[in-house]
């Protein structure tokens, strides 16, 4: 543990007290850096410069996948030289870190990104219209400290949009290529408690098991995509959550049976035979708690849960119509579509935003 720590918290520092007195009694002095809303570069780079001029040997992120994605570049650029842009995807160098990051310790507050689990920072580039990765394994935290408690104040809304964000970064992992006996068994764990509990959760923020079953599901989701990769859902989400102030996990959740639905087509024409086909029936059946259930279930499923859970189209979300012909060609771009079980044309692409919007 350092003698001096960068707290990097939600709009408010409230949720933040009982750990800054903590450190406090603890001889560790602190400066806290609010985050209030999706993380920017603009404002990685100012905590970095807080962090730097107020010699900060330690960073400790508490709050949602917005802080703590901020937390991790701020912990990786305050031992490493250079700027941003050099270390980003798409937009930037993508240069490597050549430098432990400064010790980072996670501390989410919701149950959705799973970023107290991953060794990537996704940022928002105001110039370029796009959210993008600054990625490198030395960015994983050092400590993640998961504790459902602190996920009980969330309201209903965000509680389903983290939640199906969770149930996402799930489903993808499971079918794509890079799949392993190891993310398997996550991923079947996770997808079978975020289905029995993410109602239960909306519905009763103080119900402590349905809680309890969404943080691990996140957890869960995010080993299980730093180790798979992820899809379409995400390739998609980047771009777009570059051109609209739209929340994440919104996005994410209204694009999931869409994607799924356009995936499963284009395997049965083009790949009959993959594996990803078993692997949707799979996932069909332990979303739906049917061992009969198919691809086509688990497609209705998540339409249904989206529809019961109140997720806003994309058009509600700030998504023009003479945005979507566009779209596309950004989204092939991404990291995460590399994930994705089959690769789709640019009419199964736009089709797929015209059906969540």
């Amino acid at each position: 543990m350092g003698g001096r720590a960068c707290v990097v918290t939600g709009r408010s520092t409230d949720r933040a007290m009982s750990l800054l007195e903590q450190l406090h009694a603890h001889g560790v002095d602190t400066i806290t850096f609010a985050v209030a809303g999706e993380p920017t570069t603009s404002l990685a780079i100012e905590g970095v410069r807080l962090a730097r001029g107020e010699r900060c040997d330690v960073v400790i992120g508490i709050g949602g996948g917005s802080v703590l994605d901020t937390g991790k570049a701020i912990a990786a650029l305050l031992t490493n030289s250079g700027d941003l842009t050099d270390y980003l995807e798409v937009v930037g160098k993508g240069t490597r870190l050549g430098t432990d990051s400064a010790p980072f310790i996670a501390i989410p507050t919701t149950a959705g990104t799973g970023a107290e689990a991953t060794s990537n920072a996704v940022l928002c580039s105001p110039e370029h219209r796009v959210k993008v990765s600054m990625r490198h394994p030395l960015m994983l935290p050092k400590v993640a400290l998961v504790d459902p408690l602190l996920t009980h104040s969330m309201p209903p809304a965000l509680t389903a949009s983290t939640g199906l964000d969770a149930l996402t970064q799930l489903v993808e992992p499971f079918v794509s290529p890079y799949a392993t006996p190891l993310t398997d068994a996550v991923c079947r764990k996770g997808m079978r408690r975020a289905a029995r509990s993410l109602k239960r959760a909306c519905e009763n923020g103080a119900d402590a098991t349905a809680r309890e079953e969404m943080a691990l599901a996140s957890l869960f989701g995010g080993l299980a995509l730093s180790n798979a990769r992820l899809g379409a859902v995400h390739g998609f989400a980047g771009p777009i959550g570059g051109m609209v102030p739209a929340p994440h996990g919104a996005l994410c959740a209204r694009l999931l049976a869409p994607v799924m639905e356009a995936n499963i087509r284009a395997l049965r024409s083009r790949a009959p035979h993959s594996p990803a086909l078993a692997r949707y029936d799979e996932a069909a059946q332990i979303l739906t708690g049917d061992p009969d259930a198919r691809a086509d279930d688990g497609v209705a499923w998540a339409r249904e849960i989206v529809a019961i859970l109140r997720i806003p189209s994309l058009s509600s979300l700030g998504v023009r119509e003479a945005q979507i012909a566009g779209i596309p060609a950004t989204a092939r771009a991404s990291s995460s579509m590399k994930g994705n079980p089959i690769e789709l044309t640019d009419a199964e692409l736009e089709s797929i935003l015209r059906n969540a919007f």
